[in-house]
């Protein structure tokens, strides 16, 4: 009876033995399970402010320059091959192109239309080019600029019809890249219509091709089931070929890869008080325009590049 009972005992101890083990193997797995998972996570405050940012910019910390009040209601800005000495601007209002250095009380202009809703413009293969919410371009030669007056040439009937407030000027191509902000077409699908256009040295411009912007992709990523996504801006990092677009609307950026693939969205705080315009320089610095109003000047926001 004794050995039987000791044996007994012994067959116990084992099994409890064999089930601790099994359990520190069990607790053991969790958390290397736990440590992985957490990888993928923002692990602190910094990581967690990188991922609400383009990479390279912090939008939260911008340089503020306040634009003289003839650009209160400044719409879009560029410059000359990157340079940042010399901002080009207008407002959407009146038929100008104002020219100032970044911290500038004053701005010089050129008068180049009659009064009309102005929304972008951009240099390109010699030439200004200004974009009208109705789809119409307006171009003259860029070395006229500092004129008091030019006679811009007007273009229509280049664009279907819609309301139009974004166009990036390359350069590079020599192409004009123009985002529909409300368009018929679009009107029954999830996709925001683009269209390609070249330019020649004269300023004659003719559409070459289209594209779209995905809007379920950026909903996807914005994390709401519907967005009515209006672009009131884009322009092209040239260092990456990565496309920055503005949504005042909806106040976000949005990034696509070269063949226009959502990649990120990213939602503007109150410093954006009207995202209208959207430029890189040669250092990769980017800058945002805001419209003004009754609590403030229109401003431009510069975001130095960090790489």
């Amino acid at each position: 009876m004794i050995i039987k009972r000791s044996k007994n005992i012994a067959i116990n101890l084992l099994l409890i033995l064999f089930v601790m083990a099994g359990l520190m193997i069990n607790i053991s797995c969790t958390q290397k399970s736990g440590q992985s998972a957490s990888k993928d996570e923002p692990t602190n405050e910094s990581e967690a402010a990188e991922s609400a940012n383009p990479k390279g910019y912090d939008l939260s910390k911008p340089e503020k320059f306040n634009m003289p009040d003839d650009l209160l209601e400044i719409s879009g800005i560029t410059f000359l091959n990157g340079n940042a000495d010399m901002l080009y601007a207008e407002e959407d209002e009146d038929g100008r192109v104002y020219y100032l250095k970044l911290g500038d009380k004053q701005a010089s202009y050129v008068h180049f239309g009659k009064k009309g809703d102005y929304e972008d413009l951009g240099i390109c293969n010699g030439n200004m080019v200004l974009l009208r919410s109705d789809g119409v371009f307006f171009t003259f030669p860029f070395g006229q600029v500092k004129s008091a007056e030019v006679d811009a040439r007007k273009q229509d009937s280049l664009l279907p019809e819609g309301e139009y407030e974004g166009m990036y000027a390359d350069d590079k191509s020599k192409s004009l890249y123009v985002l529909c902000k409300h368009c018929a077409d679009d009107k029954t699908t999830k996709a925001s219509s683009g269209y390609i256009l070249s330019i020649q040295t004269d300023g004659t411009i003719k559409q070459t091709g289209t594209f779209s912007v995905d809007v379920t992709a950026i909903e996807k990523l914005a994390g709401q089931k519907k967005i009515a996504f209006h672009p009131s801006a884009l322009t092209k990092n040239q260092a990456t070929n990565e496309w920055y677009i503005l949504s005042s609307v909806n106040k976000m950026l949005v990034v696509a890869d070269a063949s226009w693939k959502i990649k990120a969205v990213y939602p503007l705080n109150s410093a954006f008080n009207q995202p209208e315009g959207i430029a890189f320089d040669a250092e990769q610095n980017l800058y945002i325009s805001n419209e003004g109003g009754k609590l403030g000047m229109g401003n431009v926001l510069k975001f130095r590049y960090n790489p």
